[in-house]
């Protein structure tokens, strides 16, 4: 009793009973005096007696039933609003409550990490079944921790609905914990909470702009520290860009045949037409109105020197010709002349089951010569900014030979 019952400590047990699936627990409260609430009298006299069924914690995966008989008790001071009263438990179970403190305070802990319906489903297995609506009741019962400013705050802004709502998460940029979230990421927002709750030493945050203002008119004598996330993936960024800018240079050296296509023909066309109107003294908005293209797209052409030379990688599925690339390669490297129709019926005494079509297709893509694949500027910013000992050797040849062919982009992986 002392070791499995000892939350039931204020209550007489007398008697536990195995129902299989329920063990369910006799008790009785003891027969001290209890003060009326009414008016503070002592008494213990009793009027009569109620049972209450109360949940605990389970024991041995089974369900565990309280069943209690209390005290219907009569204040002896007259004139008491009064007259008579139930006696509580208080510390095992409270007013109105199906469940022990302690079973209560389980939950409670649940439901405040899982919510609703995963909670519910976790605690179904922890023989404590409850129903999704019931675990959402019980989350908005629990008090809401007391507000402290920890050392280190964490601020960055989160969407509510993108590119139209924004707001501002506040958390212990040491373990991570929420502090607060502020209905907008305005600057004026940041510097009313932050005089309202003065303490921090260090404020970590992005390189938002207005939250360095808030934070330097608020907290002056604090230090702003730059996220961690928010310096790599700017790097990243920046990264990216350079590599986009020098296309035109080391796209040569993985394929120096292949044309650049539409989008890059496009690109170098609308550069051309911009820059042009822009030498004539013609304003962005009015470049925007006479191209037909949006202000922004205007502006990123005018920020240019050069159209940038990005090609994209074409993404091939496998197909039933990669098994027999080889041969194909062999036989048009000691006769450029050869008819497809003669490499189709080579392949076939090799075992080929595709179509005529599919090998046409196959050898006028460039597949059949394509030794090296085309490589996007995000793969070759992707392998600048690996480590070099995670890299395969491939990939390290790749990079070692997309290096030599732009002296920019030596530059840019020895930093």
């Amino acid at each position: 009793m002392d070791v499995v019952f000892s939350g039931l400590s204020a209550l007489v047990i007398e008697g536990v009973t195995d129902e299989g699936e329920v063990i369910r627990v006799s008790a009785r409260t003891r027969d001290d005096p209890v003060p009326c609430p009414g008016c503070g009298q002592p008494t213990g006299r009793v009027h009569g007696f109620h049972g209450r069924v109360v949940a605990d914690v389970p024991v041995d995966g089974r369900r565990v039933v309280v069943s209690v008989r209390v005290r219907r008790l009569v204040c002896p001071v007259l004139g008491c609003p009064r007259q008579t009263f139930r006696e509580q438990v208080p510390g095992v179970v409270e007013r109105y409550q199906r469940r022990t403190n302690r079973l209560a305070d389980q939950l409670g802990c649940v439901v405040k990490e899982l919510a609703g319906r995963v909670g519910a489903r976790l605690l179904r297995v922890l023989a404590c079944a409850i129903s999704r609506s019931t675990a959402l009741r019980m989350l908005m019962r629990r008090a809401a921790p007391a507000l402290t400013v920890p050392r280190v705050l964490g601020i960055d802004d989160f969407a509510l609905k993108r590119r139209h709502r924004y707001a501002t998460v506040i958390i212990d940029a040491e373990t991570g914990e929420r502090i607060d979230v502020l209905p907008d990421r305005t600057a004026q927002t940041l510097v009313v909470w932050l005089r309202e709750h003065p303490g921090a030493e260090y404020v970590c945050r992005d390189g938002s702009g207005s939250y360095g203002e808030a934070i330097r008119q608020a907290v002056p004598e604090a230090v702003q520290v730059s996220d961690r996330w928010h310096l790599w993936s700017s790097l990243c960024g920046k990264v990216l860009a350079e590599v986009r800018s020098h296309a035109a240079c080391w796209a040569t050296a993985v394929n120096p045949a292949r044309p650049g296509g539409v989008r890059e023909q496009t690109t170098r066309e609308r550069w051309q037409q911009v820059h042009d109107l822009l030498g004539q003294g013609v304003g962005l908005l009015e470049c925007a109105r006479r191209l037909d293209v949006a202000l922004n797209t205007v502006k990123r052409y005018a920020r240019m020197k050069e159209p940038t030379a990005e090609r994209r990688a074409p993404r091939y599925k496998p197909t039933l010709v990669d098994p027999y690339r080889d041969h194909l390669r062999t036989r048009r490297a000691e006769d450029p002349a050869v008819p497809v129709l003669q490499l189709f019926r080579e392949i076939k005494e090799l075992g080929y089951t595709g179509s005529l079509n599919l090998l046409y297709r196959y050898i006028t893509q460039g597949r059949a010569e394509g030794d090296k694949p085309v490589t996007t500027p995000q793969r070759f910013a992707r392998l600048l900014l690996a480590r070099p000992e995670n890299l395969r050797d491939k990939d390290t040849a790749l990079l070692r030979e997309l290096t030599k062919a732009c002296p920019e982009m030596a530059e840019l992986a020895r930093l």
